[in-house]
């Protein structure tokens, strides 16, 4: 019983690791870089909005 349960666990998530290795081409590609510069950028906004509202 426990052999016809745990063997199909690899072979049905290997068709997931191939969809989501893929690469499409018209994706959106953004730079790790400038997410991070909008991060920062959007805490100093943050702070800034802070102290002119005191």
């Amino acid at each position: 019983m426990s052999g016809s349960q745990g063997g199909g666990g690899l072979m049905s998530s290997a068709g997931l690791v191939r969809y989501f290795d893929a690469e499409d081409r018209n994706a959106i590609r953004i730079d790790p870089k400038t997410i991070v510069a909008f991060g920062v950028l959007f805490g100093v906004l943050v702070q800034v909005l802070n102290v002119v509202s005191l």
